[in-house]
């Protein structure tokens, strides 16, 4: 039960210190837009990053059943610790910040008549996170282990909270960067684990696929 309580918290952390990223391009093609059309493209970006990530994290998760690829996922996972210790040290949270706050203020960013549609912010939005998402996916995907029904809870609950509260857990981050920082700490004990696991995992193991390949 702790061990299932522990999983969960540490997705919904480590989702929401890997969104600074996320928070930071959606807050900036919202401010593009007209006012009125700011909070849906909000809202619908989070959707968009929601669904994104529990497609790729539940495909991750079968992948790492592969023996081998446990390893490779490990060693990706610190490159991902890696890139967020450069992000907490940017100051990345306080950019998302102030672009999520920018674009909830109708008298700040683009003020004029519609010069980009939704559809067209949403399209730039989902480009983006395509292409950022594989830290996200790695992290949870780790932390879930199999679990699919936790990985989709995790990832669901811990997009809502972005989806309704972006801008707060931005200002959160910003001025209490120790979240941040925890966060690191629980990615960087995930990957350990993995690491280990991905040599010596009697299933899924390095090593054990060496043995039964008459290697080892």
């Amino acid at each position: 039960m702790f061990e299932n309580i522990f999983d969960l918290g540490s997705i919904i952390i480590a989702d929401i210190v890997l969104s600074g990223d996320n928070a930071l391009i959606i807050g900036m093609a919202a401010a593009g837009l007209a006012p009125e059309l700011r909070k849906k493209a909000i809202l619908y970006g989070m959707v968009v990053a929601a669904v994104l990530r529990i497609v790729f994290a539940i495909i991750a998760t079968k992948l790492l059943g592969i023996p081998g690829l446990l390893l490779v996922g490990a060693l990706l996972l610190y490159w991902v610790c890696w890139t967020l210790y450069k992000e907490i040290k940017a100051h990345t949270d306080e950019r998302a910040a102030e672009a999520m706050a920018l674009s909830e203020d109708p008298e700040a960013g683009y003020t004029g008549a519609p010069r980009r549609t939704l559809g067209q912010a949403l399209l730039s939005i989902t480009i983006a996170d395509v292409s950022m998402s594989l830290d996200n996916v790695l992290a949870v995907a780790a932390i879930a282990d199999g679990d699919t029904n936790m990985l989709i809870f995790g990832l669901g609950l811990a997009i809502v909270l972005m989806a309704f509260a972006a801008t707060l857990i931005m200002k959160l981050l910003t001025r209490y960067p120790w979240i941040s920082w925890l966060g690191l700490v629980v990615l960087v004990y995930v990957a350990s684990e993995m690491l280990y696991r991905g040599i010596f995992d009697d299933t899924n193991g390095i090593l054990a696929f060496l043995r039964a390949s008459g290697i080892g």
